[in-house]
């Protein structure tokens, strides 16, 4: 079932399968050193998947305002799943959020550069040159108002 939670509003055993899933992917599965928990995180609304509370989550992102922008980041689907349509539910998810809270306003996003196809698709677009953030390629995108 889809939740979208503030941090206040998580309870224990969600932020842990959220958080797990998290490290699980960008610190252990890339091979990345870096701090997971930012100050980003109590600000954020947080958009998963689990099928119950008692279950890992499945697929996770944290959406927030940033200056004169919306973005979102750490998006992730547990491996399991990958290729089964979960991360454009995802997407769809996050997309909704967006709107809900804050309609009318651009999203930019940090994208690691293997996925910047993927945020194509949703109407995203590159902007300026790829740069290293936290140990890994990425990209700028924007997505303009509508």
């Amino acid at each position: 079932m889809w939740q979208k939670k503030t941090m206040d509003n998580l309870t224990a055993n969600e932020f842990y399968q959220t958080l797990k899933l998290r490290i699980d992917t960008f610190v252990v599965e890339q091979n990345r050193i870096y701090h997971e928990l930012d100050e980003n995180d109590p600000k954020a609304i947080h958009v998963f998947y689990q099928e119950s509370e008692k279950h890992p989550a499945l697929a996770y992102a944290r959406v927030f305002e940033n200056g004169d922008h919306i973005t979102f980041g750490r998006v992730v689907t547990a491996p399991a799943t990958r290729g089964t349509g979960l991360g454009n539910q995802l997407m769809t998810q996050i997309l909704a959020v967006c709107q809900e809270n804050w309609p009318g306003q651009a999203i930019e996003i940090e994208s690691q550069e293997q996925v910047v196809g993927f945020y194509e698709k949703f109407g995203f677009t590159a902007i300026g040159q790829p740069f290293i953030f936290e140990g890994t390629p990425h990209v700028t995108m924007r997505r303009e108002a509508k």
